[in-house]
């Protein structure tokens, strides 16, 4: 069972599971908890999906690109990678933040303080960027309106999304199909809608991206 609800940390989601599926990329990251443990959940380019026995996993989902500012580490070292927050931070900080979540009513709840406490002012330009293309803006044109160069902007988007623009745009793209096509629009009118050539594009990019066809990505739910 999977649920969710808005942080109080703003674009941020706080969500709860039992830890198995099929995660697929959509441009953040997370801090998580499990069994008394303090992980990162870095950002996909591809579906993971989880092993092992299900179990209760708590999750602070940081719109994109805000984590990197938290964590102080870049997105693109943390790329397709789960790992020990205390593989980036002191032991001794993680310790004591550890006992502050085994020791809180809600560990939700404590990891929002924590972000609260550590979270940078968002981005305005990285934040124009996600809007602009999750609304399906070219790359080129959005970069244009908030005044970088491509290969400027391929910089900031390393360092904050963990992969360039252009890919970044692709995983949105994929998440607005998700959407769509879950609510019941046919394959062919989701495809024209989100701006791939034809369906057959669209099932390529699902398969990529999430290793399943979509027929079979949407029934999984």
């Amino acid at each position: 069972m999977y649920t969710e609800r808005p942080s109080r940390l703003a674009g941020a989601v706080i969500w709860t599971g039992d830890g198995s599926g099929r995660v697929l990329p959509d441009g953040c990251m997370d801090l998580l908890w499990h069994e008394g443990r303090l992980l990162v959940a870095g950002p996909d380019t591809r579906a993971y999906v989880t092993a092992g026995a299900p179990s209760t996993w708590t999750g602070l989902r940081f719109s994109p690109g805000s984590a990197p500012a938290f964590l102080g580490v870049p997105a693109h070292e943390l790329r397709d990678r789960r790992l020990e927050l205390a593989d980036l931070w002191p032991l001794s900080e993680v310790r004591r933040l550890r006992s502050r979540v085994a020791a809180a009513t809600a560990p939700a709840t404590a990891l929002e303080d924590i972000a609260l406490e550590r979270a940078a002012p968002p981005d305005p330009a990285l934040r124009a960027l996600v809007t602009a293309l999750d609304a399906g803006r070219p790359v080129a044109a959005t970069a244009d309106e908030i005044g970088l160069g491509a290969r400027q902007l391929h910089r900031r988007s390393l360092v904050a999304f963990g992969y360039g623009p252009k890919t970044l745009a692709r995983i949105l793209r994929l998440r607005r199909a998700l959407a769509l096509a879950g609510a019941g629009v046919p394959f062919a009118e989701t495809a024209a809608r989100c701006g791939f050539a034809d369906q057959a594009h669209l099932a390529r990019d699902v398969r990529e991206l999430a290793g399943v066809p979509l027929g079979r990505l949407l029934a999984a739910g």
